[in-house]
C-alpha cells in the first residue's frame, strides 16, 4: 500500500508513491489518478481548469522544444517545425504512410533500415518513439507539479488494434520519458473500467459496446461485465480512422467549394496548415449547429451540417461494418446488449451519435466525458495494479491472430485474434529433409493466410537438431503472450531438448537495457557510447546507399540526363565526405537529398521499364 504524507507548504495530500493512468492521444493527451481521500479517479487539471494536453511538439529555430499548448499556439506560425498526430507515425512503415496520404505540414522521411518513418526537423531526425517520449514527459512533469510527488510508474492506453509493434513503441516512448510502464491496456477496455465503476453510472453490468473513435483511430470492443470481472469478448477497429480524416474529408470539401487545386496547396505548408485547421474548427461548430460561416484568406466560406454529414458518412459507415464484424467475433446478436458506450471526442458529432444508435437499436450513452474517460480507466487499472483495487479484475484480448511461416508461405495461427491474455497455446512441428539440422523460425501477426500479407515480428533458428529421417524430430513451438499483449515464443525439439527462446520485438524494439541506458544518457547529455553507435549506423547506412546508387548509375547512367548526372555526383561527393565527419545528423541529412535526387528518375526509368515490358500485349495475355 502506497504512504500517505503531509505537503507542509501546500497542506495537501501526497503519495510517496504514485501509479498514474495515461491517454496517450493523437490529438489530445491526458493523465489521471486516483484521489487518496474518496479512492475516485480524477483527471489531473492545471489551474485554468485544462485538462486536455495537446499532443503537439514545437521545434525552435534556436533547437528548444514546446509541448503542448505552446507548440499547438505555433501551427499556424510554423507549421514545418510543429509536429502532430505523431500517434498516427507509430510502429509505421513510410509506404503505410503514404498510402494513407500526406496531411503533414512537417517532413517524413523513411528510415530504410529500420523500415519505419522518421520526422524530419531541419538538419536533426526524430523517430515517432522520441517524439511521443516529450508529450510523455510533459505529462509527467504535469503529474508531479500538480500532485507535488514524483511520479514514476504508469498505465498507457493504446487503441484495441495496435499491433505488436506498436505496443512496443509505446512501451519504449514511456520508459525514454522515465516511466516504468507496469501495463499497456486497450483503449476502450479502459473507458469499460471508467463507465463500469463510474459514479454516474452507479456500477454497470451486461454485455457492453465501447465505440472509441478518437482523433486518429477506431476501435470497437464488446465487453461483458459481471460482479468486477471486465471480460473482453472481441475488438475490432482501424488504427487509420479517426478525427483527422474527418478534418482531411472535410478539407478536400473546401478544396472544392473554394476552387483550390490539391497539389499546390500541399507545397504551402502555411496554407495547407490553414485550412487543416479550419476544417477542424468548422467540424467542430457543426457538432452544434445547422451551418456555420468562416473567413478563409479573406473568402467567405459556408458549411451545413447536411453537407459535412454527406462528407462523413463514409467514414462512419467503415466504423459500422467493424462493429458488425466484432459482433460477429463474439458470437452474440445486437440484442444481447445492455449498453452501447460512445468515447473519443470525435463521438460528438451527432451524425456519429445517430448512425451507431440506429445500427444497434438503442440509445448511447456518453455521460462520461468522451475526452476523459480512458485516462480514467487506466486510473482504475493503475490501482488494481497497485493492489489497492482487488474488486476489478480485467480480462482483455489479442486484436490480431499471432502464428509462424510454414511451407509455402503459409500463416499457421497459433493464437487467433480476439483470444484472452495473457494466455499461452503451443504446436507440434516436423522436419522436411532428411539429417535436418535447424528450422528457421519466422513469427507473424496478422488475419491473412499468406504471410507476405501480414506483418513480420520476429525470426530465429533452432540449431543443433539431432540427424534423423524426415518427419521424425519433434519441435514444439510455444506462444507466451503477457497481460500487454507482447509475446514470447520458445521452440523445443523433444527428442533431444534442444531450445531457443526469445521475446518477439519489432526491428525497431529497444531492448529494456538499450532504454535504460539511452534514459541515462539523455539525463547526463548523451553519453559518448551512444553518440557513437548512433554516428556509426549512420555511416554504415551511407556507405550502403552509395555502392547501390553507384551500381545503378553504372548499368542505367546513360539513360539519365546531363543534369540528373551532375546533381547525383555532387549529392554522392557531399554524402562521401559527410562520412568523415563526426555529426550523425549531417550524414542522415546529405542521405536524404541523394535519396530525393534519385527518387524521381529511379521510378522513370521503373514505369519505362514496366511499359516497354507491356508494349504489345492484350489484356488476356
Amino acid at each position: 500500500m502506497a504512504k500517505i504524507a503531509i505537503n507542509v507548504a501546500t497542506g495537501s495530500l501526497q503519495q510517496e508513491e504514485l501509479i498514474v493512468g495515461i491517454d496517450l492521444g493523437t490529438t489530445n493527451s491526458l493523465i489521471a489518478a486516483i484521489h487518496p481521500q474518496t479512492g475516485k479517479p480524477f483527471v489531473l487539471k492545471e489551474n485554468d481548469g485544462s485538462a486536455l494536453v495537446p499532443s503537439i511538439i514545437h521545434f525552435t529555430e534556436e533547437g528548444s522544444m514546446l509541448v503542448g499548448e505552446e507548440a499547438r499556439q505555433q501551427l499556424l506560425i510554423k507549421p514545418e517545425r510543429t509536429i502532430f498526430s505523431v500517434k498516427r507515425l507509430m510502429g509505421k512503415s513510410y509506404a503505410d504512410v503514404q498510402a494513407n496520404g500526406k496531411p503533414f505540414a512537417y517532413d517524413i522521411i523513411d528510415d530504410q533500415k529500420e523500415g519505419l518513418v522518421k520526422v524530419q526537423m531541419g538538419d536533426t531526425f526524430h523517430t515517432p518513439i522520441e517524439l511521443s517520449s516529450h508529450i510523455l514527459s510533459a505529462l509527467k512533469s504535469r503529474a508531479e507539479h500538480i500532485l507535488k510527488t514524483p511520479v514514476t510508474k504508469a498505465v498507457i492506453t493504446v487503441p484495441a488494434y495496435f499491433n505488436d509493434a506498436q505496443r512496443q513503441a509505446t512501451r519504449d516512448a514511456g520508459k525514454l520519458a522515465g516511466l516504468d510502464v507496469l501495463r499497456i491496456i486497450n483503449e476502450p477496455t479502459a473507458a469499460s473500467l471508467a463507465y463500469g465503476m463510474g459514479d454516474t453510472t452507479g456500477g454497470k453490468e451486461g454485455i457492453v459496446a465501447v465505440y472509441d473513435l478518437g482523433g486518429g483511430t477506431f476501435d470497437i470492443s464488446i465487453l461483458s461485465i459481471s460482479n468486477g470481472i471486465f471480460e473482453v469478448l472481441s475488438t475490432n477497429g482501424d488504427t487509420y480512422l479517426g478525427g483527422d480524416d474527418i478534418d482531411n474529408s472535410l478539407q478536400d470539401f473546401l478544396c472544392q467549394k473554394l476552387s483550390i487545386e490539391k497539389e499546390a496547396l500541399q507545397k504551402d505548408k502555411m496554407r495547407l496548415q490553414s485550412l487543416r485547421i479550419l476544417s477542424e474548427d468548422i467540424k467542430k461548430k457543426l457538432s452544434f449547429q445547422d451551418s456555420c460561416t468562416e473567413n478563409w484568406e479573406d473568402i467567405p466560406v459556408m458549411v451545413t451540417r447536411d453537407e459535412f454529414n454527406a462528407v462523413i458518412a463514409p467514414l462512419i459507415d467503415k466504423t459500422i461494418a467493424c462493429c458488425a464484424m466484432a459482433l460477429k467475433d463474439a458470437k452474440i446478436q445486437k440484442s444481447d446488449l445492455s449498453e452501447v458506450v460512445m468515447v473519443g471526442g470525435s463521438t460528438r458529432i451527432p451524425l456519429i451519435k445517430e448512425m451507431v444508435g440506429s445500427f444497434f437499436g438503442k440509445s448511447v450513452h456518453d455521460e462520461v466525458n468522451p475526452d476523459e474517460v480512458v485516462a480514467l480507466g487506466a486510473a482504475i487499472q493503475a490501482e488494481v495494479l497497485s493492489g489497492k483495487n482487488k474488486e476489478v479484475l480485467l480480462l482483455d484480448v489479442t486484436p490480431l491472430s499471432l502464428g509462424i511461416e510454414t511451407a509455402g508461405g503459409l500463416m499457421d495461427v497459433l493464437i487467433p485474434r480476439n483470444s484472452k491474455i495473457p494466455g499461452k497455446a503451443s504446436r507440434q512441428y516436423t522436419t522436411q529433409i532428411d539429417g535436418q539440422a535447424g528450422m528457421r523460425i519466422s513469427v507473424y501477426q496478422g488475419e491473412r493466410d499468406l504471410v507476405k500479407d501480414n506483418r513480420k515480428l520476429a525470426s530465429f533458428n533452432l540449431s543443433g537438431i539431432p540427424g534423423m529421417p524426415a518427419g521424425m524430430p519433434k519441435v514444439e513451438i510455444r506462444f507466451l503472450i503477457n497481460a500487454d499483449g507482447i509475446l514470447t515464443v520458445k521452440a523445443v525439439e523433444l527428442r533431444s531438448g534442444i531450445e531457443q527462446q526469445i521475446e518477439v520485438r519489432p526491428q525497431y524494439g529497444l531492448s529494456d537495457e538499450e532504454v535504460e541506458k539511452m534514459l541515462k544518457d539523455s539525463l547526463e547529455n548523451a553519453k559518448e557510447d551512444i553518440t557513437i553507435r548512433a554516428l556509426t549506423e549512420a555511416r554504415t547506412e551511407a556507405e550502403q546507399l552509395l555502392k547501390t546508387t553507384e551500381r545503378f548509375l553504372q548499368k542505367n547512367g546513360h539513360l539519365l540526363t546531363r543534369q540528373e548526372l551532375l546533381e547525383t555526383a555532387e549529392a554522392m561527393q557531399a554524402l562521401q565526405l559527410s562520412i568523415t565527419m563526426e555529426d550523425k545528423n549531417l550524414i542522415q541529412s546529405k542521405h536524404e537529398a541523394l535519396n530525393q535526387i534519385s527518387r524521381p528518375y529511379a521510378e522513370r526509368l521503373m514505369d519505362n521499364a514496366v511499359s516497354a515490358a507491356l508494349k504489345g500485349k492484350t489484356i488476356d495475355e
